[in-house]
């Protein structure tokens, strides 16, 4: 699984500092104040489909579902600092610390199938929705103070503190693939694969998952 949380705190520091002229002249909540992180671990699942067959070109649709649950976790933590004059005369001096964590748990595919058989073999390409579940939580502490030289006066330090997060999530996102089954007996197959998924963001976070998949499959 790979991790963007570049994005994740950029609508609690863009609250923290609203209506401020740190805010509107320089932006601070379009600072990337989190790295993107991956983190490899095991999934396990099931899969249904239905084919239709003309002579060797196979179609059909297929519904997956895998569970990740305590394997694909990710997190990051860090800080940004900057100084900085403003239209009203003060130097500023802001810093961002922060810290945010993400989990996938599971997640189910609603996918077409499109194959060219070849003897015992079939390989194929799979193209469809995903719906992943997610545990998400993001902290930014924000830390401003300033002076003005001309008139003499200041403000801050001023600390302020914001997490959001949530349990079960449900994002949607697009999948692509490729596999091979292959007939080890009328009955039987065995299936590798390959898949990319794409989530939308949770929580400002980004996430995609390349998986490497071996299955066995009964036809009936």
């Amino acid at each position: 699984m790979n991790t963007d949380f570049g994005n994740s705190t950029s609508g609690m520091v863009a609250f923290i500092l609203r209506n401020t002229t740190v805010e509107n002249e320089f932006s601070p909540s379009n600072w990337a104040a989190l790295s993107s992180n991956g983190t490899n671990g095991q999934a396990y699942g099931a899969f249904l489909s239905y084919n239709m067959q003309w002579e060797r070109l196979v179609l059909g649709a297929e519904v997956v579902y895998n569970n990740t649950a305590t394997t694909l976790e990710s997190g990051a933590a860090s800080s940004i600092a900057r100084q900085f004059d403003t239209s009203d005369g003060f130097h500023n001096v802001v810093s961002i610390d922060a810290q945010s964590s993400i989990k996938l748990i599971d997640y189910a595919l609603l996918r077409g199938r499109a194959g060219y058989a070849i003897g015992q073999f079939l390989p194929y390409a799979t193209v469809g929705f995903a719906l992943g579940r997610f545990d998400f939580a993001t902290t930014a502490t924000v830390f401003r103070q300033g002076d003005n030289a001309t008139t003499g006066g200041t403000y801050g330090p001023i600390t302020t503190t914001q997490t959001v997060g949530k349990a079960s999530n449900f994002v949607g996102g697009l999948a692509a693939g490729l596999g091979m089954d292959w007939a080890i007996t009328p009955g039987v197959f065995l299936r590798g694969e390959w898949q990319y998924i794409a989530f939308g963001p949770v929580g400002g976070i980004r996430t995609n998952i390349n998986t490497g998949q071996l299955g066995v499959g009964a036809r009936f």
